[in-house]
């Protein structure tokens, strides 16, 4: 049901491209053929590379197919913006055009001959034949021919020749903003993550964990479009934080163990004093050969993963409690979140870091009693301006809020999903300190 309901919106899409890019653009013939079809082939473009991500032919198709939905994603974004001063413009020269316009010019009805001849010395009317001019009377002056009226240009061709300019003009604007845009995002997908520094104050904190930090990265997504260079540098920048504790709040990977394992060989050489530590995303439960094997795998490279339990983060002689669910996605795997054993039965005068990969749990962390959710998921809406539809569905798309008495952070993450493009959300890793 949800690829059909995901094709029937690529249909439209394209549908909408081809009307304003297409049919808007050119008249009936070839070109408009040829564009028409090459718009059908972006259709099934598209469809394959959603449907064929985890394929080992991905790897070629993803590219091309990607970038062409940021593109169109980008292109319809412009072009329903553009479409109110594109109708005002079309009302404009329509009204430019009829004040041009000539006035007709009126022929005056031609007159009949008089019945009776005309006397010696009359004029003669320029309608009278000669023949009806009597002997002695001068001769009619000679009548020019009357000069034929000139047509105006037919208001259909007026109607087609505007019809084009706007059109054209609104596809180049359109067109020139999609490319801009997605060129400046992949530039900042692909580029280095942004080192957010963040402190965050918590009410109960000891006194002697004030300054404990912990390096934040979510949603790194291992996939056909990154190679081992994305989990290298992560990791060199990770290590360049001398962070107290690592934090992955999942989205590690697209894929399964086989395709991806040597991608993620790099988190091996995590470094930290008190540990990595990871929980699960809702990407994790999508993997092929379910999630379990990559929890194997974290396992064998040093990073701990927290399946609904805690931990105790003993800094100069005081202790933080470190927990982690699973996310909502394990649900109905019967992998899902279980606050009440993560949480329960563990000291509240200690304050409480939580780990939970979407930042809608937090609703449930109030509930016990948490001090700090950290979390990922949203991307910061990684294409603006989808930022705005996240926030309908998440409380926090990005930063440091406050939600049911609980302080969330979000993190935008440290790679992509889907396209290779990032606009009005670079890709993150957090130094957040805690002070109280």
């Amino acid at each position: 049901m949800i690829v059909l309901v995901f094709v029937a919106l690529v249909f439209l899409a394209h549908f909408y491209l081809w009307h304003r890019l297409v049919r808007s653009t050119t008249g009936p013939g070839r070109l408009r053929k040829a564009l028409t079809w090459g718009l059908v082939g972006l259709v099934l473009l598209v469809v394959a590379t959603f449907v064929s991500t985890r394929a080992e032919f991905a790897n070629w198709l993803a590219w091309p197919g990607y970038i062409w939905f940021a593109l169109m994603f980008y292109l319809i974004i412009f072009l329903v913006v553009l479409e109110i001063p594109r109708a005002v413009a079309g009302l404009l020269l329509r009204r430019s055009e009829r004040r041009r316009a000539p006035a007709p010019v009126a022929v005056p009805a031609r007159a009949s001959a008089p019945a009776e001849t005309v006397r010696a010395g009359a004029s003669v009317p320029a309608e009278v034949a000669p023949e009806a001019v009597r002997a002695g009377a001068p001769a009619p002056a000679e009548v020019a021919p009357e000069a034929p009226a000139v047509p105006a240009a037919p208001e259909a061709a007026h109607s087609m020749s505007r019809r084009l300019f706007l059109g054209r003009t609104t596809a180049a604007i359109a067109g020139v903003g999609a490319m801009g845009a997605v060129g400046y995002g992949v530039t900042s997908a692909l580029g280095d993550p942004v080192i957010e520094s963040v402190k965050v104050g918590l009410p109960k904190l000891d006194p002697r964990l004030n300054g404990l930090r912990f390096a934040v990265v979510s949603d790194i997504h291992l996939g056909p479009l990154t190679g081992k260079a994305h989990t290298e540098r992560i990791v060199r920048m990770i290590n360049g934080l001398e962070a107290d504790v690592v934090a992955i709040v999942g989205d590690l990977v697209d894929g399964s163990v086989a395709q991806l394992g040597p991608l993620a060989q790099p988190l091996k050489n995590l470094e930290s004093r008190y540990g990595a530590y990871f929980v699960t995303g809702n990407h994790e439960y999508f993997a092929p050969n379910g999630f379990t094997e990559w929890i194997e795998e974290l396992g064998e490279l040093g990073v701990r993963s927290l399946r609904n339990e805690r931990v105790e983060i003993r800094h100069q002689g005081a202790v933080l409690d470190l927990a982690g669910v699973n996310d909502l996605n394990g649900t109905s795997g019967g992998d899902g979140p279980d606050f009440g054993k993560a949480l329960g039965n563990r000291d509240t005068s200690r304050s409480t870091v939580l780990l939970a990969h979407q930042p809608i749990q937090v609703t449930e962390a109030a509930r016990h009693g948490v001090d700090l959710q950290l979390s990922g998921h949203t991307h910061g809406g990684q294409l603006a301006p989808f930022n705005l539809v996240v926030g309908l569905q998440q409380p926090v798309v990005s930063g440091l809020a406050t939600v049911d008495g609980v302080q969330v952070y979000v993190t935008r993450g440290a790679g992509f999903w889907g396209p290779p493009v990032r606009v009005g959300a670079p890709p993150e890793i957090t130094m957040l300190q805690l002070s109280r």
